[in-house]
């Protein structure tokens, strides 16, 4: 009965990792096959940002983000937070809206919105300027 309690213990808490963003991302390029990074995405008080943590291409290894133009100009791209200032939506289970996300290969900073797929496996990246509707959207693939 022990045995049985604790791996519905583990499985449930298994479950709840899975019913938010927080975790290790492998991201996806707009093609839908180029993988380019993985990305730590965590939770403190509620609020979701995620961090670099390694590029694939090794040409990149060391880049730094040129074209930013806010405090991360000039800094390495690995270690770098992307995405910041992220929290649920209030109105939509297993979404999350109200942050930024950078694309550090042109500076550029758009809004951005979260949101889970398949069971928590993937998540919906996407990236607009003023509506959602006016953007794109990458889907990351869940490592951890």
């Amino acid at each position: 009965k022990s045995l049985i309690a604790l791996i519905w213990l583990a499985a449930a808490g298994a479950a709840m990792a899975q019913a938010t963003p927080a975790g290790l991302w492998k991201t996806i390029d707009d093609d839908g096959k180029t993988e380019k990074s993985l990305v730590r995405i965590s939770e403190a008080g509620g609020v979701y940002s995620g961090k670099i943590e390694k590029v694939f291409d090794p040409a990149k290894q060391n880049a730094v983000c040129e074209k930013c133009s806010d405090e991360r100009k000039d800094k390495p791209v690995m270690g770098m937070t992307i995405l910041r200032g992220i929290k649920p939506d209030a109105n939509e289970k297993g979404t999350w809206v109200g942050g930024d996300i950078l694309d550090p290969n042109d500076g550029k900073i758009y809004k951005v919105l979260l949101k889970l797929v398949d069971g928590g496996k993937k998540l919906d990246v996407r990236g607009y300027i003023g509506m959602p509707m006016l953007g794109r959207t990458q889907t990351w693939v869940r490592v951890e």
